[in-house]
């Protein structure tokens, strides 16, 4: 596998010109008045989602040459190497497999490259741990004695599950009542025990390691409750999602699913981290779940470039990010449902590519991840659009709707489509305005994506998508998206603080730091 970062290929030089040409003062308007099949051309059918581009500051050569570098710089290559199984995290000298974890079991010998034994039977591992995670989610769904799920974990063992579980409501059939515990701060979970009895509950602890110090310390608060509160059978009511068996048997568990060092934690929901998904929506909703991810995988590694659709958003990422200059996009679901698709999109590619050296660690001499923000549709049209609209800086909107609704009030759903339309339309169009006050600039570019119904199958696609658009920023930057040691070095000085708010020692620290440590302890 080759890689070239895109700054050193012809075709980045090609377009630093055509930005400056012609790029820097395209206006969508009048793009729109010189084309009529504008729509169409940026328009794009992809498993489950459909995406209309043509509101972005884009023309046909731009993509053309955007295509280009994304050929010189070696994407489709470094795309097969991940299929393939090759340690493309080479900080970590791991795999990046997730996308094994969506492969069904007909597929065993689909990506077969290097080595297909070891594929084919990293496979069967994969299909075993879901079966066996799957009949424990069944038998938990069919015990009426069990009311409440809490999830303790964090990062990625909180945030897909999480989302997914609010996005799929309409469809959990269980009865349960799921609950997720992440924070560290002890109100959180305090905040749920007292609407939980120990005989109705059930704990699942997600934490590859068992040793996650903000997930092991709500455990730990959660088992003296259970047994404080008269529980008897820690066996029972609590369950690991982790690869260190030995440590949860130490801490009384004995129902374990693991998964493997090349599943990233914000890759893992598609994992054992998706029991709770699981639970909520049963066995056949998550392979719908699984499934739907695997049509995109299957899109995104057999389309021809110009017409993928992962392939096209990421390199309109690196289009506004390092050309226009945009330092941020706004996520903007217009689904209650969806509402923790913005928390979930920030890691997964804010923690991917928020990285400020290459592969090989060489300084970047360019910018690479934007920050990534936003709330549902219509409450954030009350709150942050007034910035969107008429604020100093061109924030890229992606809006994402579905076109049916899973409720029956009447109204509602019109009103909804009505008013995402309108904020998409109105960005772009602008409106003019003498005074000033009134005036909208317009030409703000946006992104809009369309699902049909809210399912597990679509929701998968969804996801998938937005993971391999990540992949393909983060592939031409020739940076390794799949570690994440930015999450460290905070964890790391927490420990050695801890102990001096006990002891008030603050030898070594900075002025600020010790200053602070005094005060909390006053």
């Amino acid at each position: 596998m080759a890689r070239t970062r895109c700054d050193r290929t012809p075709a980045w030089a090609q377009l630093q010109a055509a930005y400056a040409a012609t790029g820097q003062a395209l206006d969508v308007r009048q793009a729109f008045e010189a084309d009529a099949q504008r729509f169409t051309r940026l328009s794009q059918e992809a498993p489950y989602v459909f995406a209309d581009l043509s509101k972005n500051r884009i023309d046909a050569s731009t993509e053309a040459l955007l295509m280009d570098l994304a050929r010189q710089s070696g994407l489709s290559e470094h795309r097969d190497a991940m299929f393939a199984g090759q340690k493309i995290n080479n900080t970590e000298q791991r795999e990046v497999w997730h996308v094994l974890l969506r492969n069904p079991p007909s597929a065993q010998a689909e990506y077969a490259g290097a080595a297909p034994e070891f594929i084919a039977g990293e496979q069967a591992k994969v299909h075993a741990t879901l079966d066996a995670m799957l009949a424990y989610a069944e038998q938990l769904r069919a015990d009426t004695a069990i009311t409440d799920v809490v999830n303790i974990g964090i990062g990625g063992s909180d945030l897909g599950p999480q989302m997914a579980v609010l996005a799929l409501d309409a469809f959990a059939t269980s009865g349960k009542r799921l609950h997720f515990v992440s924070n560290v701060d002890g109100h959180e979970l305090a905040a749920k025990l007292p609407h939980l009895k120990p005989e109705n509950t059930v704990f699942l602890i997600a934490s590859k390691t068992f040793t996650t110090i903000e997930t092991m310390t709500n455990a730990a608060s959660a088992k003296a409750w259970f047994l404080e509160q008269g529980g008897t059978n820690i066996a029972r009511h609590f369950a690991a999602l982790t690869t260190n068996v030995a440590a949860a048997n130490a801490f009384g568990i004995t129902t374990t699913f693991g998964f493997w060092d090349w599943v990233g934690g914000r890759y893992s929901m598609w994992s054992a981290i998706g029991l709770p998904i699981a639970i909520a929506i049963g066995a056949q909703g998550f392979r719908e779940l699984l499934a739907g991810a695997h049509a995109m995988d299957e899109h995104f590694r057999t389309a021809p470039l110009e017409q993928n659709l992962p392939v096209r958003l990421g390199l309109l990422d690196v289009w506004y990010r390092n050309f226009h200059g945009f330092s941020s996009r706004s996520i903007a679901p217009y689904h209650s449902a969806l509402r923790r698709l913005p928390a979930y999109l920030q890691q997964l590619e804010m923690e991917s590519n928020g990285k400020r050296v290459d592969a090989s660690g060489e300084a970047l001499p360019f910018d690479t991840c934007p920050v990534l923000w936003g709330e549902p549709g219509t409450n954030g049209q009350h709150a942050y659009f007034q910035m969107l609209h008429q604020g100093t800086e061109v924030v890229p909107v992606e809006f994402v709707a579905v076109k049916k609704a899973r409720h029956h009030l009447k109204g509602h759903h019109p009103m909804l489509l009505a008013n995402v339309l309108a904020q998409a339309q109105a960005l772009m169009q602008g409106k003019d305005d003498a005074g000033g006050h009134k005036h909208f600039t317009g030409n703000r570019p946006s992104t809009f994506l369309l699902l049909d119904d809210l399912t597990p199958a679509s929701l998968g696609a969804l996801i998938a998508m937005q993971e391999h658009r990540v992949f393909v920023s983060g592939s031409l930057w020739g940076i390794n998206s799949f570690d994440q040691w930015g999450v460290e070095l905070g964890k790391v000085l927490a420990k050695d603080i801890e102990p001096r708010l006990h002891s008030g020692d603050a030898t070594g620290l900075d002025g600020s730091t010790a200053g602070l440590l005094a005060r909390l302890r006053s």
